[in-house]
């Protein structure tokens, strides 16, 4: 006899109408331009928005792009345990506020979390029913041209980028995919698919189209 709601997935953990996504990369890889094309084309996708302290830049807006906090703030949130993960990256704090990803899964929405691999480890203790995805350069030289193109820093910033990015890289094997961005289509189109077929798993199906089931097993 099948019961009614099904609401746990077969490790124990609650299970949400929305899947959890985690999304890293070393900047310059073009994480950034995938999920702008994945958000155009899947829906019911959205990017949580992360709170930091880093300056606003050019083209950016409070409470799109990012929540921008000093730092005294940032700190009394992570005291307080508002996050559901942080991280400090080039001297600047980001974080993920847990109540709002929480609440934006249960409505059935799948929420992306793009965070370095320091977050990711975080939230792998947390939140262990995620799927996580890493977004490789082809090589070292290019991210230096794509760094290098988008004219925002410095040289001895994107010196230093490198060097993280070669640092960040290494942390490639603790994801359930990689995805390495040569040609932009090919990447989207790899991306794409993580995201459709998450969404035909049993647990996701069973819980997604109850009323359906019901129809069709008791029929």
């Amino acid at each position: 006899m099948y019961n009614y709601p099904f609401v746990n997935n077969t490790s124990g953990y609650l299970m949400t109408l929305g899947s959890l996504y985690i999304i890293s990369a070393p900047s310059g890889a073009g994480k950034t331009s995938l999920i702008k094309a994945l958000l155009e084309s899947v829906a019911n996708v959205e990017v949580s928005i992360s709170h930091t302290t880093r300056p606003i830049r050019d083209g950016e807006a409070n409470g799109q792009h990012y929540y921008f906090v000093d730092v005294p703030t940032f700190e009394a949130g992570i005291i307080d345990g508002i996050f559901l993960e942080h991280a400090k990256v080039f001297e600047n704090y980001y974080g993920t506020s847990q109540s709002t990803v929480q609440q934006r899964l249960e409505e059935g929405i799948d929420v992306i979390l793009e965070i370095d691999w320091q977050g990711a480890q975080q939230i792998r203790k947390l939140m262990p029913d995620n799927c996580s995805i890493f977004i490789m350069p082809p090589s070292i030289e290019e991210l230096k041209r794509r760094l290098t193109s988008r004219n925002q820093d410095a040289e001895d910033v994107i010196i230093r980028r490198v060097s993280q990015a070669k640092d960040d890289i290494q942390h490639f094997d603790e994801y359930d995919h990689v995805i390495i961005n040569d040609n932009f289509e090919s990447a989207l189109q790899a991306l794409s698919s993580i995201f459709q077929s998450k969404r035909t798993l049993r647990d996701k199906m069973q819980l997604s189209h109850q009323g359906l089931l019901k129809e069709l097993l008791h029929n």
